[in-house]
């Protein structure tokens, strides 16, 4: 009986020590929509596939900040081995929670306005706990589509959250390629989702075309800015694909599933400490594409010309 138990309690630790030692991953989505969720989906896929035993626990934020906070706290307490931030306000309440635990950022557009951070970006490291890649497509491809398809533009509308600093960020940047095009730019700004509607009705008819860069709260409400602008007959440009399919005519667009992936090999290197997180270097998304949202294109009898996708 001795033996018996012996042998038990030995296997018993052996159970729990392999247990203290499981590979664990938090993941902080912002908001539930296809861009960041195809980002989670390839980012799981690629670590799986590098560490097939690791465990994840991918928690929704539903757009709020301070849930944000409140998982990052939880995923800090149980001693995770890394954090994804997924979306600019997750990333900021993981690095607000830890200055330990390695921190990769997925979706997000300007880490420097994200992390304030002066001189980092696509090709630097951060020289913190902090990594990932960038969604950020060219703003002046974006600039080039809004006058490929709309020649006869003279003002551009910019429709973006203000409580979004990546947006705010995308904003300055394409209205200097839109300016230097000899179009004028009107800012149409909301603070929320509760004002988007009536922020984009005032755009219609002050504007011959509408710009939403890559904004998680527009692309959470979609189709409440379709029922603005296609009625009221006006285009919209967007800065990736989610967008485009809910209320756009087309984008110059990266793969958010493949951004993911990226992401999800960086997390490998790191966890199989083949790289320091503070020394690896934001990547940028490997391929854009130009596309096109065929029924509203249609409704609005807007051609497209060759080279462009249609979305699916």
């Amino acid at each position: 009986m001795k033996k018996t138990l012996a042998l038990v309690l030995c296997l018993m630790m052996v159970a729990l020590c392999g247990l203290a030692s499981a590979t664990t991953v938090g993941v902080i989505q912002l908001v539930q929509h296809p861009a960041l969720d195809a980002a989670t989906q390839g980012f799981i896929d690629a670590l799986k596939e590098e560490i097939p035993d690791v465990e994840v626990d991918s928690q929704n934020a539903s757009g709020d900040s301070a849930t944000c906070a409140q998982i990052a706290n939880t995923f800090v307490s149980n001693d995770v081995d890394l954090i994804l931030g997924n979306a600019t306000p997750a990333l900021q309440a993981a690095v607000a929670a830890t200055a330990d635990i390695p921190i990769l950022g997925t979706s997000i557009t300007d880490y420097a306005s994200a992390l304030s951070i002066d001189g980092i970006g696509q090709g630097t490291a951060t020289g913190i706990n902090v990594s990932g890649t960038t969604d950020l497509a060219p703003l002046d491809g974006q600039a080039d589509i809004i006058t490929e398809l709309f020649p006869e533009a003279k003002t551009v509308g910019l429709l973006y959250c203000s409580a979004e600093p990546n947006s705010v960020y995308q904003i300055e940047t394409i209205r200097g390629f839109l300016e230097a095009k000899g179009l004028e730019t009107k800012d149409f700004a909301f603070a929320d989702s509760n004002d988007v509607a009536s922020v984009t009705q005032s755009a219609v008819g002050a504007v011959d075309v509408l710009y939403i860069p890559t904004d998680n709260t527009a692309a959470s409400v979609t189709e409440t800015i379709a029922g603005v602008v296609i009625p009221g007959n006006l285009p919209v440009i967007a800065g990736e694909e989610g967008i485009a399919q809910g209320c756009g005519v087309a984008t110059l667009t990266i793969s958010y599933y493949d951004l993911g992936v990226a992401t999800g090999k960086q997390a490998a290197k790191i966890l199989k400490g083949e790289v320091n997180v503070s020394e690896l270097a934001i990547e940028a998304a490997p391929n854009f594409t130009k596309k096109y949202n065929a029924a509203n294109a249609e409704a609005l009898g807007i051609t497209i010309p060759d080279g462009y996708e249609v979305i699916e």
